[in-house]
């Protein structure tokens, strides 16, 4: 009888589906972007083609940190934090921007694929930020746990090439 009610049914599988269309876009276990004014220290990151200076990084666990990127190469450059599982697929996603011509050597242009029927990409992850040659960008970030990450350049062929450092968060 219930199964019957389409009214009943569509109110079900709307509970159903509730928690996927709810639950935040971007939820990163070691922590989460905050502003600023929040930092308790800051860390400049000089970026060169295939470089990042300093190499690796040590932060304590609760602490906020401002990260200055200054791009000193010729080419775009990404900052971007997770750990191997999560530059790995964000590495696909930055194929598909190279391979729809969003991304270029030196800029991310904006596209509209919509009018293509292909869905509009974004490089709009939190945990990340795209600096162009010569240009400075920053990203702070609260650090919630001890882990062990990376900070990387996911462009396509970058981090392969070495643009990758150690990120420690300890206690």
């Amino acid at each position: 009888m219930f199964l019957r009610n389409p009214l009943w049914l569509a109110g079900c599988l709307l509970l159903v589906s509730f928690p996927v269309w709810a639950s935040p876009a971007h939820t990163y276990d070691f922590g989460q972007p905050a502003p600023a004014a929040s930092a308790t220290r800051s860390i400049e990151v000089v970026m060169g083609d295939m470089t990042f200076n300093p190499a690796s990084l040590s932060i304590k666990a609760g602490e906020t940190v401002r990260f200055v990127l200054v791009n000193n190469g010729r080419l775009l450059h990404e900052f971007n934090l997770g750990d191997g599982a999560m530059h790995a697929r964000h590495q696909q996603e930055m194929l598909q921007m190279q391979q729809s011509g969003q991304l270029t050597p030196t800029a991310m242009k904006a596209m509209d694929h919509a009018s293509m029927g292909h869905g509009q990409m974004k490089h709009d992850d939190p945990n990340s930020v795209l600096v162009e040659p010569g240009k400075t960008g920053e990203l702070t970030w609260t650090f919630n746990k001890a882990t062990d990450l990376e900070f990387a350049c996911n462009i396509p062929g970058h981090y392969q090439a070495g643009m990758v450092g150690k990120l420690k968060v300890g206690q």
